[in-house]
């Protein structure tokens, strides 16, 4: 995962927030609410960040177009005090969804993920041996409900291994077409996963959370 600074956001002026469309990861991935964040993405995440993530959620619910949030109201709604320093609970949590790519800036605005991916592989193994169970069944659970949806997620996981480790996008093809996943997929999901790491590194060599 890349590193990326604690994000700028002036805590006592309000922040544009809007949902970070992703076609690829709408189709496969949770809603911030579900079981499967509070299980899988909490011990990552940590809890002030799953809350926020959770929390701006509800916010898209009545909102779906986006809404103003105000830094120092939402640290307060999340229990995290009126401290707003650079350092402060409510910015490391918001640092925290940028370093896991489930937000960034986009000029002055904040987009966030709707929907949630499944946890990383190399992520699942650290887990404790409870939640690596836990996490095993969850997913023979969703390829028996849906082996499509199953073969394209697994895919879409093999493809941003591939770029995050140098790969080219003609390596991410070969490796994908190599890994049994369907020749309708392989061309689309390479491209969605160049895109996703580039946009990555854009905003890490940006030194905060976005462009």
């Amino acid at each position: 995962m890349l590193a990326i600074a604690t994000p700028i956001v002036d805590p006592t002026t309000s922040l544009w927030v809007s949902q970070w469309h992703d076609d690829t990861i709408g189709e496969i991935g949770h809603d911030p609410k579900s079981a499967y964040v509070e299980r899988f993405w909490l011990g990552i995440l940590g809890p002030s960040a799953t809350w926020l993530l959770r929390s701006i959620s509800y916010g898209f619910d009545s909102a779906p177009e986006g809404f103003d949030l105000a830094p120092g109201e939402m640290a307060r709604v999340l229990g995290l005090g009126d401290r707003t320093g650079r350092h402060s609970p409510f910015l490391r949590s918001l640092s925290r969804l940028c370093q896991f790519e489930l937000a960034h800036r986009r000029g002055g605005s904040l987009v966030v993920r709707p929907v949630v991916p499944w946890v990383e592989p190399r992520m699942v193994a650290r887990m404790p041996h409870q939640l690596q169970t836990e996490h095993a069944i969850w997913d023979s659970a969703d390829e028996q409900a849906s082996p499509l949806r199953a073969m394209k997620r697994r895919a879409a996981s093999t493809a941003m291994s591939v770029v995050r480790t140098g790969g080219t996008l003609a390596d991410t093809e070969r490796m994908l077409g190599r890994s049994g996943c369907h020749p309708s997929m392989i061309e689309a999901l390479a491209s969605w996963a160049w895109d996703q790491h580039q946009l990555a590194l854009r905003h890490a060599a940006g030194g905060e959370c976005g462009d």
